[in-house]
């Protein structure tokens, strides 16, 4: 009878120092005496072309089926020969002959271990025939991780299975979705030492079942596209006496194919940006970070299994007398602590550690074991005597840490018989309690009665002004008295009132005895003589014209003004205030009004115009500061009317900005600005005359202003040190 098998390694970091040793440790200790029976008699190596390597493992009797597995790095390749005794005189053997350095043996529990040190991971092949176990060792390949296959020993002669039984057949395929939107195909064997190869093709994932048979209702494709997974399509066929399982996938993913005892599973994770290793096989948020191996069982003891996994990873694991039986493994490159996990969780089993010490047991007998630990805790607590300590609180409100150890929310540090009072005047806490308690209560006020840090919030306010304005005004007036050949008379003037006061100097002339003539007449006022009166209040400059003759004249004015004006107000308040704690400065003026209530009773109120600095600052670990800011600068604006209730009041001109920012320690920030831009031209003209040109300026005024404010406010925080000088 010959069986093949044939594995290609991956290369992965792994830093364990001298790994050859520690996986012949797992027997060191454990060594028998050889045993009547088939025994390890001989090794026997030989180069073969295309660089390969053969090795043969000669032994007493039939040689069994080798149990193998891998670790990468440094690159080692592991076969177990159960039932068999170590005959060699030596247990070392150095061959430096291509990629083989050495070759350790090792007896343990009925079974020889055989090592092959290499330079690098290479593929192999045993084949087992009579007595002879023969090993061949590369065949010029490239064994990437894509090429990494699983195979177990095969049979050399061909079977014939029935589609629906034989000696090995598929029972079930299923696809599940994992929590962290992987894609898992379940593949359920009649038997569990099913050869299985593993490779990818383009886009997909092909298992290959060795000499398996599959019913008919199960050669079928999946359509799981709606699992919302990478996987697409599973298909499962027959292809002469083999049977293959194609997994179509899309986007990047990652490829994990594991088997305990009859089930084997094949995972496709997604890969993210954030790890590419995945998420963990059995928790929805652990992360394994162990040494990677890769694991070929065929029914091994449980026991051993663990023992192999603390020798790799260096652990101590203290297995209970409780975990029997065996399992199947196959794992491919995967971390030593996801290799634990599965075979706990497949063989129900659970683990505690402590410090470098990891205990395994069935999860039961750890349950029943905590349990009992609760319940003798709990009775040794309703036993045990009470303590009474004074704790000073130096920082903090005792209250406020009295309220923590009771718990308001019902997780209460006390136990049943403790207590706790305060006393307000001296800010102590009174304590009674276990001893343990009492320590867990100390360690909390230790740990919070503690020194706030304090914030320096200053902040500045600068508010900048640029107004110009310019003006032109002109006031014209003709006076004329005229008589005609009938003693008529015609008098002009700027104003109504302008020629009452000429047509009633002539009448008095004429009624007066001593004249009767029209003669003299008087003039207006200078008011009433200007017929366009379009002057410019506060007049920088005025240039006055006066042309009088026989019976006219003639008034002309003209004013000017040009202002401009810059200014810029900056204030800064300051305030300091605790972590966490409000703080609000303010400096300004409360304007009184008067206010009517329905009875007709008047009452004097009063409206702040303030500038106000409102700040709530919180320190985050990194000594960056977030601040709650509100900032206000009000300023009494113009005087307004009350209307019927007669009086004035002043108006409020508001700026204001409330925000929250994350600023460092130092560092000035602007939180915002306000910029108005006021521009405005008014013309007061005589229609029609205003409107001819060059000479209708003598008939209009015109005003031109241009206003310009920006406000700008700006933060600094600064972390306040102890001793820290304030300026």
């Amino acid at each position: 009878m010959l069986k093949i098998k044939r594995t290609v390694g991956r290369l992965t970091a792994f830093n364990l120092a001298a790994l050859s040793q520690a996986v012949l440790l797992l027997f060191v200790g454990m060594t028998a005496n050889a045993q009547d029976g088939n025994r390890l008699q001989d090794i026997q190596v030989q180069s073969l072309p295309g660089q390969r390597i053969e090795l043969k493992l000669v032994m007493s009797e039939t040689a069994p089926e080798p149990l193998a597995f891998t670790i990468d790095s440094p690159a080692r390749i592991a076969l177990d020969l159960p039932g068999t005794a170590l005959g060699l005189s030596s247990r070392r053997r150095d061959v430096n002959l291509g990629p083989l350095d050495t070759i350790l043996t090792a007896e343990a529990n009925g079974r020889t271990r055989v090592v092959l040190n290499l330079d690098q991971m290479v593929g192999y092949e045993t084949r087992r025939s009579g007595n002879v176990v023969t090993v061949i060792l590369g065949d010029g390949g490239d064994y990437s991780a894509d090429a990494t296959q699983f195979a177990s020993a095969a049979q050399s002669q061909p079977q014939s299975y029935a589609s629906a039984g034989g000696a090995r057949s598929i029972s079930s395929v299923d696809f599940r979705r994992t929590r962290d939107g992987g894609g898992r195909v379940i593949v359920n064997l009649t038997d569990p030492s099913t050869p299985v190869d593993i490779r990818q093709e383009g886009g997909r994932v092909v298992a290959i079942f060795k000499d398996t048979g599959l019913p008919a209702e199960l050669m079928r494709r999946l359509d799981v596209i709606d699992f919302a997974t990478p996987v697409t399509t599973v298909d499962t066929l027959r292809t002469n006496l083999d049977t293959r399982i194609v997994i179509s996938a899309d986007g990047r993913y990652e490829q994990l194919a594991y088997q305990s005892d009859n089930e084997f599973s094949i995972e496709i994770n997604p890969v993210t940006e954030e790890a590419e290793e995945g998420s963990s096989l059995f928790s929805e948020t652990k992360e394994y970070e162990g040494q990677r191996l890769t694991l070929n069982f065929q029914d091994i003891e449980t026991r051993a299994v663990l023992q192999l996994l603390a020798e790799t990873s260096g652990r101590n694991i203290v297995v209970s007398d409780t975990v029997q039986g065996n399992v199947t493994l196959r794992l491919r490159n995967v971390p030593w602590d996801q290799a634990l996990d599965i075979v706990m969780t497949t063989k129900g089993l659970d683990m505690r550690q402590n410090g470098n010490v990891i205990i395994v047991a069935p999860a039961e007998e750890i349950a029943a074991r905590e349990t009992a630990d609760l319940e003798a805790r709990a009775a040794i607590s309703e036993l045990e005597p009470l303590y009474s300590e004074f704790l000073q609180v130096n920082y903090a409100k005792a209250d406020d840490l009295a309220s923590l150890v009771t718990g308001d929310g019902g997780n209460s540090m006390l136990s049943d018989r403790g207590s706790i009072a305060v006393d307000e005047r001296t800010n102590t806490l009174l304590v009674q309690d276990t001893a343990d308690n009492l320590q867990n209560i100390r360690r909390l006020v230790r740990t919070l009665d503690i020194p706030i840090k304090q914030v320096l919030i200053e902040s500045r306010i600068v508010i900048v002004n640029d107004d110009f304005s310019h003006d032109l005004g002109a006031r014209l007036g003709v006076t004329a008295f005229n008589q005609n050949s009938t003693d008529g008379i015609t008098v002009v003037s700027g104003s109504g009132t302008g020629t009452d006061t000429m047509v009633g100097s002539v009448l008095d002339n004429l009624a007066d005895p001593a004249n009767g003539t029209l003669f003299p007449i008087e003039l207006p006022t200078l008011a009433n003589r200007y017929n366009v009166n379009v002057p410019i209040a506060d007049a920088a400059g005025r240039f006055s014209l006066a042309v009088l003759e026989s019976d006219y004249l003639v008034d002309l004015e003209l004013s000017a003004m040009e202002a401009e004006g810059r200014g810029e107000i900056v204030s800064t308040p300051r305030v300091i205030t605790a972590n966490q704690k409000e703080a609000n400065i303010e400096q300004g003026v409360e304007i009184p009004y008067q206010q009517a209530s329905s009875s007709g009773a008047t009452t004097v109120q009063f409206k702040k115009a303030v500038l106000s600095l409102t700040v709530t600052p919180q320190i985050t670990p990194d000594n960056k500061i977030i601040m709650d800011l509100r900032v206000h600068k009000d300023n009494v604006g113009a005087i307004i009317s009350t209307g019927g209730f007669g009086g004035t009041v002043p108006s409020i001109d508001t700026r204001a900005v409330e925000t929250q920012v994350l600023v460092s320690d130092g560092q000035t920030v602007v939180l915002g600005g306000i910029y108005e831009t006021e521009r405005r031209e008014t013309i007061n003209k005589v229609p029609l005359l205003g409107d001819i040109p060059f000479a209708g300026a003598l008939f209009r005024s015109k005003q031109n202003l241009d206003n310009k404010s920006e406000l700008l406010i700006f933060v600094t925080p600064r972390i306040l040190e102890e001793g820290s000088t304030i300026y």
